[in-house]
């Protein structure tokens, strides 16, 4: 283990690490995994709590994705996109028009890319359609969509992009729903709603140049699993169809069952009189779960009326965008298997009963005298701990560590997002190796 560990700090620059830090706080040295576990060279064990930054789905080594993938082995690894097609991508792209009512999806490799693409393609629309001035773009307090630098510009996390502010276009943010921020007495509707309020005032103002709205749908994950009421969503949809203003759903951490549908979008409240639930935006973006966690794999999809926009004789209105492995058939045909074990397993049924039964077992987690707001939509649960002292993240980390689970909080939030095949018995554990780290002083 030594041995890999020295390596790693010698050759490997880690994501989100300052590398110092690595040297009193090694990495796990990760040899294989099994469902929702890890287990290191030397064979110690560890619960996935948060699926490998939240992208698995259905755990490790999961025998129908593997088989999936092996086969597209004996057949095409990859082909570039531009020029030729191939049947994985055609079959993947059918099956999530059908799930998000959304069509002409276009791919990348990751949530970043899956968010440049969304705000190219919007601006390139307005463009296309002879309003170039509108090429700004809102999003939310505390947001979070990606740290290239199309994406880094409307994310709102002060850490990922105070140092990079002079490479960044200018974009405006306003009032988060989160649900913790309501007024004492105010329903997380009533404060959602009146956030809502703030997005009209700005559309009202400046709709004439504004190309999108983003939003990360019910919870925004590096804010601290803030989560909000799904009227907001409602309420979103109606302005940015008055102001003819693009609605981006961000669905990429939160999509594929996080929430408890398939996207989070889908729970978007009927507002007066309309009785219709859920909402659909005119981009979606997708990636982490969309492989069951295993290749890099990104989507946006949105309406045949943008898509029509780029249509024509001129090159230069297409949208030239392009990844060297876009659509590659390997990860498209993890994708496809993804989606059979949903469809085949009633996943999302499977995980709402599931969902409440986790809940009960997390009762004395959410009772413990350290922890504010615990919260729960779908599979993710996130409690606050207000009397966190600087280095409270990295504390817990190795805490956890020792209790054989693998979590990373966001500053004083901790959260767990599990693959969807734990059990019970592993939640129980979870629980267990929580309270033990809430109870120790020295975290």
């Amino acid at each position: 283990m030594d041995d890999l560990l020295n390596r790693t700090r010698a050759a490997v620059w880690h994501p989100c690490t300052q590398m110092k830090q690595l040297e009193a706080a090694p990495p796990l040295a990760i040899a294989r995994g099994e469902g929702p576990w890890l287990i290191d060279v030397v064979g110690r064990r560890y619960l996935d709590a948060i699926s490998s930054w939240w992208v698995n789905l259905f755990g490790h080594c999961n025998p129908r994705i593997n088989a999936a993938i092996t086969d597209q082995l004996g057949k095409i690894e990859h082909v570039m996109l531009a020029g030729a097609t191939h049947e994985p991508v055609v079959a993947l792209s059918e099956r999530l028009a059908k799930l998000t009512g959304l069509g002409h999806a276009f791919y990348g490799s990751d949530g970043a890319s899956a968010t440049e693409i969304a705000l190219k393609m919007s601006a390139h629309y307005w463009r296309n359609s002879g309003q170039p001035g509108k090429n700004g773009f809102v999003s939310l307090k505390n947001g979070y969509h990606g740290e290239t630098v199309g994406a880094l510009s409307v994310t709102d996390i002060p850490l990922f992009k105070s140092t990079y502010a002079p490479l960044l276009r200018h974009t405006v943010q306003v009032s988060t729903p989160d649900a913790r921020l309501a007024e004492p007495g105010e329903s997380s509707e009533a404060y959602a709603l009146r956030c809502a309020a703030a997005l009209e005032t700005h559309l009202a103002a400046h709709a004439d140049e504004t190309a999108a709205f983003i939003v990360e749908p019910l919870v925004q994950g590096a804010a601290g699993m803030a989560m909000y009421h799904p009227s907001y969503l409602s309420r979103v949809r109606e302005l940015c169809t008055q102001y003819k203003v693009h609605l981006i759903a961000d669905e990429i951490a939160v999509g594929f069952g996080r929430t408890g549908s398939m996207f989070a979008c889908e729970q978007a409240l009927p507002l007066a009189g309309s009785g219709i639930h859920g909402v659909r935006p005119d981009f979606i973006c997708l990636s982490k779960g969309i492989t069951g966690g295993y290749l890099p794999l990104s989507a946006v999809l949105t309406t045949d009326d943008i898509y029509a926009a780029f249509y024509g004789d001129e090159t230069a209105r297409g949208f030239l965008h392009s990844h060297s492995y876009t659509g590659n058939p390997l990860a498209c045909r993890a994708a496809l298997a993804v989606l059979d074990i949903f469809e085949h397993d009633q996943v999302i049924a499977a995980n709402r009963i599931k969902s409440s039964e986790f809940t009960s077992i997390l009762a004395e987690v959410a009772a413990h005298t350290r922890v504010r707001h615990f919260r729960h939509l779908g599979m993710i649960w996130a409690f606050d701990v207000p009397d966190a002292a600087p280095g409270f993240s990295a504390r817990f980390h190795r805490a956890a560590l020792a209790q054989g689970v693998f979590m990373r909080p966001i500053g004083a939030t901790v959260y767990v997002m599990p693959p969807y095949v734990t059990s019970a018995d592993d939640m129980r554990g979870l629980a267990d190796a929580m309270l033990v780290c809430l109870s120790d002083p020295g975290v």
